[in-house]
């Protein structure tokens, strides 16, 4: 990565950070403390150096949207779970399934190293992980499954619908870059 494709990763989340520091000043009830902030913007920081990391040798739109998409639900996720957990309470020990969501979805990428057709599996694998974190937590921890099991299955249905949406983009771009090849025009 070069020294100005940086830059914005840097910047760009710093920037972000005037928006809850806004909202702490004028918002009810929204106090954050400089740890949040740190932290925050720590997530931002990391979801821009995973995307320069990750789209760093495709051009391909569909690539580079799928992994933003990928990066963006899993940041969701993580800042969901932190903040207020979706299974319970933040303390409800179902919340800590979602670190499998994301490991399934760490390891997927690197097993595919990044390429198209592998990351289409990865996120696929990614999706059904998904959804069966609900599932898990409702067979060990039914008794704080607020704010409901519709509510929880929907969201993480959601959430692994995200995860299919990336992994047909990733696979469109896959099938692109090998007719790319078929026809001695791909780049890269």
């Amino acid at each position: 990565m070069k020294n100005k494709s940086l830059l914005p990763v840097l910047v760009v989340p710093l920037a972000l950070m005037v928006i809850p520091l806004t909202a702490s000043r004028y918002a009810e009830g929204w106090n954050w403390g400089v740890a949040d902030y740190v932290v925050a913007w720590a997530m931002m920081t990391g979801v821009g150096f995973a995307y320069a990391l990750v789209t760093r040798k495709s051009d391909h739109v569909a690539y580079r949207v799928a992994a933003a998409l990928a990066l963006l639900t899993a940041f969701m996720i993580v800042w969901g779970t932190i903040a207020v957990g979706f299974i319970g309470s933040d303390d409800n020990p179902a919340n800590v399934l979602y670190g499998a969501v994301l490991l399934t979805g760490m390891i997927g990428a690197g097993l595919a190293r990044f390429s198209p057709a592998g990351m289409a599996r990865a996120m696929v694998a990614t999706a059904i992980v998904q959804m069966l974190v609900p599932v898990v937590a409702y067979l060990f921890w039914r008794t704080d499954f607020s704010p409901g099991v519709p509510q929880v299955f929907a969201l993480n249905l959601f959430f692994a619908l995200l995860f299919g949406v990336a992994a047909s983009l990733f696979d469109h771009a896959a099938r692109r870059g090998r007719e790319g090849r078929a026809a001695g025009s791909f780049i890269g």
